[in-house]
């Protein structure tokens, strides 16, 4: 059996995302001619032709379509153990990942205090990549929101936050005291692709079982507030992310009888190392209660 090249195979995961020649061989930063050259030599390795290239363009033969979900895989693999071996030889180095309208510098204060040896860098995550940013070892420790997937991970729930209702400042309930899940029944709520996020922040179902209101459909924290500056739907988001310094067009009311959201430190399940141990005691210590 012939060993594959895994730059090879990484070369064809390109080519298979673009399905262009040109466009790949940009992204490599290679010169056309040589990816076509590599590619074939990636063929003969495997045995089986894995591109058609015709005047309508260039496709996946069926070995290629067979061949790519595995490719992927490899390549994931060794960016990931090449990133656990970075982290054994480093393990003075540690990245924390926060979501949006949550503040981790009291946390990397204290760490850094405790371990000034240490290298503490911080990554700004999106609502949905906690999870894999751990998981493909971006980050070694996140805070972030619940809902949150915990198999594999090791999860601390660290102080609950409040849920409030964000609306367009010219709406109806803008200016209330508060207001409850009655008020808005009828309200459209965005919706997020996450099945579990979704009815998660749209309170899905409500209580005594009726479903909450659909809404348009969103993929980012940024296309939910325009969605909701424009009146098309309100929202209900965490205390922390007040827009009033930067959306000026939105307000913030607080939602009566809803259970807070809640703040969590997440680290991998088996990451036993000094840091994450320390990141987490700093965690608790900083931001709980």
């Amino acid at each position: 059996m012939t060993d594959l090249d895994l730059r090879l195979v990484r070369y064809f995961t390109t080519v298979a995302s673009h399905l262009h020649y040109g466009r790949a061989a940009a992204e490599l930063h290679i010169a056309q001619p040589s990816l076509s050259r590599q590619i074939s030599q990636l063929e003969t390795q495997v045995g089986a032709r894995l591109f058609d290239r015709t005047r309508q363009g260039t496709r996946l033969t069926e070995a290629g379509a067979a061949f790519l979900p595995h490719a992927r895989a490899l390549v994931r693999s060794a960016q990931q153990a090449t990133a656990a071996a970075r982290a054994a030889a480093l393990p003075t180095r540690i990245t924390v990942g926060y979501t949006a309208g949550l503040i981790v510098t009291p946390v990397v204060r204290n760490l850094r205090h405790r371990h000034p040896d240490a290298e503490v860098r911080t990554l700004h995550l999106q609502w949905n990549e906690p999870r894999e940013a751990l998981r493909d070892r971006r980050v070694d420790a996140a805070i972030t929101r619940l809902p949150l997937r915990t198999d594999g991970l090791d999860v601390t729930v660290l102080y609950g936050e409040p849920k409030m209702l964000l609306v367009p400042v010219g709406h109806r309930l803008a200016g209330k005291e508060s207001v409850t899940l009655d008020d808005i029944e009828g309200e459209p709520i965005p919706r997020f692709p996450d099945p579990e996020w979704d009815a998660y922040w749209r309170i899905d179902p409500r209580p005594g079982g009726r479903p909450a209101p659909g809404g348009p459909s969103v993929e980012t924290i940024e296309d939910k507030l325009e969605c909701i500056a424009a009146g098309q739907a309100v929202g209900i988001v965490p205390a922390a992310l007040n827009t009033g310094g930067t959306r000026p067009d939105l307000t913030t009311v607080p939602l009566r009888g809803v259970e807070p959201s809640h703040i969590v430190v997440a680290t991998r399940a088996a990451d036993s190392g000094r840091l994450v141990a320390g990141f987490r005691t700093s965690a608790r210590a900083c931001l709980s209660g």
